[in-house]
Order: structure tokens, then sequence, then C-alpha cells
């Protein structure tokens, strides 16, 4: 970084390594835990810590060693931090929908084979509307 204090560079350093180590912790989650809940959590968690220190990285050397500020950054982490959590609200949603409608459907995993859900849980799946709800057809 040309002009930058090397106290600057040390902190963008620390924050591309810290962020890349993040980074591969999730992505080597993803791909060696057993079961698809568990697996949500490498990407969702770690990986979008990591790549959220990568790109503050980037911040800190834009203003840092080059005097301006940027906006890209800033638009990449928002798109990140809304939609990770969406994603993998939705792919858990399908699988537990998936559990309730294939019983043993489920892999064991390291805790044991998950219990399915019960079917007084209607909060995580989405189900045929109710007689002489708005939602109900059959009832007009």
């Amino acid at each position: 970084m040309s002009g930058a204090a090397p106290w600057a560079e040390w902190l963008v350093s620390a924050l591309i390594v810290l962020g890349a180590a993040f980074a591969l912790i999730g992505s080597w989650g993803l791909v060696r835990l057993p079961s698809l809940m568990e697996r949500l959590h490498g990407p969702t968690k770690a990986t979008t810590l990591g790549l959220g220190a990568l790109l503050i990285a980037s911040i800190a050397w834009f203003q840092l060693g080059k005097g301006m500020w940027t906006t890209h950054e800033l638009l990449v982490s928002l798109f990140l931090f809304v939609t990770a959590p969406i994603s993998a609200n939705m792919i858990a949603k399908v699988h537990l929908h998936r559990l309730r409608h294939a019983p043993g459907a489920a892999e064991p995993g390291p805790a044991g084979t998950p219990a399915a859900p019960s079917e007084a849980a209607d909060w995580a799946t989405h189900e045929a509307p109710h007689l002489g709800t708005a939602g109900d057809f059959e009832g007009d």
C-alpha cells in the first residue's frame, strides 16, 4: 500500500488472513459435515463472517492506502448479510417439510438421528389451507 502507515498494512493483512481462515473453515464444514442441517452452519455462519472480514479489509485498503471511500463493498456486505440467513431459513424449511412427508429420511449425524417434526409444528413448513379460511378455494 503506497503511502499507508505500517499499522494500516498490518490491519489489512490481518483482516485478509482472518477472513480467509473463516471462509476456509466454513467451506470445509459445508463439505465435511454429515447432515443437511449441520451443513447449513458452514456457509451461513463462518463463510459469511469470513467474507465480511475480507470486505472490511478491502474498505480499509481503499481508505487507508488510496484515500478514497468505496461503496461497492458495503453493497456486497448488505446483500450478503440479508440473503444468507433467508436462504438458509428456506433450505431448512424445505428439509423439515421433506422430513414430515417422508419419515425415516433423516440421516443420522454425530448427535444421533434427528427427531421427526411433530404434526403440531406447522410453523416450519407450508400447510394446506384450513376449511373456511381465506386460502380455501374448496369452501368458496
